[in-house]
């Protein structure tokens, strides 16, 4: 079972999130245990005072390094991996998800205003994850953004298992293959044949050639550092001059 605890100054921001889909199943069927814990309680003073003004001048606020070492102290276990969200911090990504979910204890640090004292990332957290090159108003949003990605890497979370988790986009260093349902067709547009035909060879074939053809139109750079095969190689050179998607077509 993996536990996550969360700090913030908003604890309010989570209870939608988690009361709803992947997450809620997952602590409900115990495989998960979140506890979101209001950064003010470690606070000093009449009015549990969290930031104060940046060393050197500047606008904005910084969030103090004395509530978030009060807090880890009371929450670290042996096994705690203590993380701060930060722009500075590393990108997240499957294999870093997946990472995650096998470490038993995380403590998710949110910051607000300009940013946490550096003596925070520094000195306390174990780890810095960023969710992309942009900033949001606050560590909250990333926090349930890395609350998701690895809680799906948990044994037992998700019902197709490791088998459903093994074929998502990322998984295979690939973006996933197109998914289709009923009608079979639908104002002229039909799915492929091949998904109607009961030939499961052929289908996964189809399969990774879809997976290949999606990544190298979306997300060239995947193909860099893919496992491919020489037929997987074949493959694309023998489709090098298929048109690109205007959905997937790269922008200034």
């Amino acid at each position: 079972m993996l536990r996550v605890d969360i700090l913030t100054l908003f604890p309010d921001y989570f209870r939608g999130p988690l009361d709803h889909g992947t997450l809620s199943r997952a602590v409900q069927g115990g495989r998960l245990t979140i506890v979101v814990h209001n950064l003010r309680n470690w606070a000093e003073g009449k009015h549990r005072v969290t930031d104060d003004y940046t060393f050197g001048g500047g606008t904005g606020m910084v969030m103090k390094p004395e509530p978030f070492f009060r807090a880890v102290a009371d929450l670290r276990t042996a096994e705690a991996h203590v993380i701060l969200l930060s722009p500075s911090g590393r990108l997240l990504d499957q294999p870093a998800a997946k990472d995650l979910a096998g470490q038993g204890h995380l403590i998710l640090l949110c910051g607000r205003y300009e940013g946490v004292d550096e003596r925070v990332a520094a000195y306390l957290a174990d780890d810095e994850i960023s969710i992309g090159s942009y900033v949001v108003s606050g560590g909250e949003l990333p926090a349930l953004v890395v609350l998701d990605a690895t809680t799906r890497h948990v044994p037992g979370v998700l019902g197709g298992g490791s088998i459903a988790v093994s074929e998502e986009s990322f998984a295979t260093g690939l973006l996933e293959y197109p998914h289709y349902t009923r009608p079979a067709s639908y104002q002229g547009m039909h799915v492929p044949e091949v998904l109607l035909s009961g030939n499961h060879q052929q289908i996964e074939k189809w399969r990774r050639q879809q997976s290949l053809l999606r990544t190298r139109r979306c997300r060239p750079d995947l193909l860099l550092d893919a496992d491919l095969s020489e037929a997987d190689r074949s493959f694309l050179d023998s489709e090098a001059h298929c048109e690109v998607p205007a959905h997937c077509e790269a922008t200034d």
